[in-house]
């Protein structure tokens, strides 16, 4: 008697791609931040929206960059797997990073 087929796995890559993605875009949005805040060529530049002023060029350009990062991602990891905790681990780290540097103390630093 033949054994049962076995399952095919999915590969993980894309999964792997949006979490990764994810961190890019969210330490996106705190780089941008300090940029706009810090240089007045780029606060310039990000005001898309007079009312909102350069936030709306801040999350404009974080959600294009991210946008970006995970087709990019997920066009070279579409067919692999990929060591997911390894990728968590540096998105977590990115998300991280994020969070202190729209802490007005740290920000304030640059």
């Amino acid at each position: 008697m033949a054994g049962a087929p076995k399952a095919k796995l999915n590969p993980n890559g894309p999964g792997a791609a949006a979490v990764l993605a994810a961190g890019i875009g969210a330490l996106a949005v705190a780089v941008f931040a300090i940029l706009a805040d810090k240089v007045a060529a780029i606060k310039i530049l990000m005001n898309f929206y007079k009312p909102t002023g350069p936030l709306s060029g801040v999350t404009t350009g974080a959600i294009v960059l991210w946008l970006v990062a995970w087709a990019v991602l997920q066009w070279r990891w579409s067919r692999r797997n990929v060591k997911v905790k390894h990728v968590t681990v540096v998105a977590l780290i990115l998300l991280f990073l994020s969070l202190l540097l729209t802490f007005p103390p740290i920000a304030d630093l640059f």
